[in-house]
């Protein structure tokens, strides 16, 4: 039976930082097409009016809770699908980390969507349902407690080549272990 540790704040918050840069690269690109597509289309039309709109806050306010809901939505649907696939995002992956279930089980996307709405929940006062992970014994932050998740540290599937040395091997074995071995052709 193989035993994963729990991965702790930093190496997350690593992952996540990942995460968010993708998300938001994704996010300024698709706000660019949206906002040609979207201007072109105005200024075909009466631009007098057009110009008129932009300056009005109330237009300009309701633009921006659109783009804001948007992007939860697009943050929602990556968690989501990336967790549900394969329990790993591309940050993760470059971490090395795992989200599985607390039974030790890969999760659902319905599972993987309760915890994408839970990031909303743990970043609600503070962000204290992230930082709540680097003082919980199992690292789980409220969203993970909120999905019954736990993020794991995982070895690479594709180590072939390599050796697993404990780290409380004591010196002499080390020693032992990095001479070359004898020839005893005579």
């Amino acid at each position: 039976m193989t035993i994963y540790k729990y991965a702790g704040f930093w190496r997350r918050l690593g992952a996540y930082t990942v995460d968010g840069i993708i998300i938001f690269f994704t996010f300024i690109v698709l706000s660019i097409i949206a906002s040609l597509a979207f201007f072109s289309g105005a200024i075909s039309g009466n631009s007098k009016y057009f110009i008129a709109d932009l300056a009005d806050p109330a237009r300009f306010s309701s633009i921006m809770i659109l783009a804001w809901l948007f992007f939860i939505f697009f943050n929602i649907a990556y968690f989501t699908y990336f967790h549900g696939t394969t329990g790993r995002t591309p940050g993760k992956m470059l971490f090395g980390l795992q989200v599985i279930s607390t039974e030790g089980a890969p999760i659902s996307f319905g599972i993987a969507f309760l915890r994408a709405v839970g990031y909303l929940v743990s970043g609600a006062l503070f962000n204290l349902g992230f930082i709540w992970i680097a003082f919980d014994k199992r690292k789980q932050g409220w969203h993970d407690k909120i999905a019954g998740t736990v993020v794991i540290i995982r070895e690479p599937q594709n180590a072939i080549a390599g050796i697993s040395i404990p780290d409380n091997l004591p010196k002499e074995s080390m020693d032992q272990a990095s001479k070359p071995p004898e020839n005893n052709d005579d």
